[in-house]
């Protein structure tokens, strides 16, 4: 129907796909967590990182990539810090896994961090946060692919690193800050929806394989391969390299693998720390400074007066939000990508609502 777009029941649809998965052999309480997180990231609006990734999620699965059931295998383990094996399994699961194992330990020292190595990917590093920043907690979650390379160093053509995220969630007394970033300029997902869609990027965000720029995003995709710009692009990129090599440090180098190693598939190397503003200079203090920085930046008059300054995060919140009351709104391709292993898993997709524009 033109003019109308197609909604869905966050519920419904976090229901869909864990049945998708256990369908595909997943057990329940993983399968669980994997379809919340990705319900979540499109909620937040992280569309290229929500319900997008199901489907090859379930060809993962299908051809024994991504592990059905099991545990992580704890490598190493002090007080307030671990490091796991992932053994494949489901990345949602794990930093849900792991957020758990860190929290009373944060809240007993101050901070707890937990690094895993062979995790599957951990979908939107956005979609851990709230839960974790309104408990009063500040979280900091970030991710390499030692599998994957498509980002170059700063002043080079060949790739290096993934587009390795960040994400921050930080408490305030009303919405917390989440900031979620890559060391790239644009990601792997959004370089493949462009180039699927026969669109081009709105700047240059990629270099062709001679090192020259283009807002063709089909380049990464060629034979031999272009890369995409680190965060800063031609004329700052020294400093998303730099966010890279930091990132690679906290997930590859702490966890003692990564890009040295053999390739195992699609997959992350995770960094998790939690932080206890109660232990420091005390929450009401930490507060007191957040409040002030969300009020100033609000306050800051902007330079365009249709787009007042907003605070990261409170965008996805909002459409959080929204979405919750009128349904959710997926992107077009998303379900009829997933109808295909509906049928073949026998599962009944949900009933949307067409709702006038």
């Amino acid at each position: 129907m033109a003019g109308s777009v197609q909604r869905y029941s966050p519920d419904a649809l976090a229901d869909f796909a864990c049945e998708l998965l256990t369908s595909a052999g997943m057990a329940e309480p993983l399968a669980r967590d994997v379809a919340e997180v990705l319900v979540e990231g499109d909620l937040l609006g992280h569309d290229t990182h929500g319900l997008q990734l199901l489907a090859g999620y379930l060809s993962e699965i299908e051809k024994g990539s991504m592990a059905r059931d099991g545990e992580p295998r704890v490598l190493a383990e002090r007080s307030s810090v671990a490091t796991w094996d992932g053994e494949r399994l489901p990345g949602p699961w794990l930093v849900r896994r792991a957020i758990d194992w860190a929290r009373p330990r944060a809240q007993m020292h101050g901070a707890a961090t937990v690094v895993i190595r062979r995790s599957h990917h951990i979908a939107s590093l956005a979609a851990y946060l709230e839960p974790v920043s309104r408990a009063g907690l500040m979280m900091m979650l970030a991710c390499s692919d030692p599998a994957v390379a498509s980002v170059a160093p700063f002043g080079g053509t060949q790739a290096v690193f993934t587009p390795d995220p960040i994400a921050i969630g930080i408490p305030t007394s009303g919405d917390p800050m989440m900031i979620d970033i890559s060391a790239s300029v644009t990601t792997n997902g959004m370089s493949a929806r462009l180039k699927n869609a026969g669109q081009r990027g709105a700047q240059q965000w990629w270099l062709d394989a001679l090192g020259q720029p283009t807002d063709d995003p089909s380049v990464i995709f060629a034979q031999p391969p272009g890369t995409i710009l680190p965060l800063g692009g031609l004329d700052a990129g020294h400093k998303g390299y730099g966010l890279a090599l930091m990132i690679e440090a906290l997930t590859g180098g702490l966890a003692g693998h990564g890009r040295a190693d053999l390739p195992e598939g699609w997959g992350a190397t995770v960094y998790l720390q939690l932080y206890d503003p109660e232990a420091f200079a005390g929450t009401g203090a930490f507060n007191w400074q957040t409040d002030w920085i969300v009020d100033a930046c609000h306050r800051s008059v902007p330079r365009d007066a249709e787009r007042p300054v907003r605070l990261p995060g409170e965008r996805g919140l909002a459409r959080k939000r929204e979405q919750l009351e009128r349904g959710l709104e997926l992107q077009p391709a998303i379900m009829p990508a997933l109808t295909g292993w509906a049928s073949k898993l026998s599962v009944k997709p949900p009933i949307s609502n067409l709702t006038n524009l």
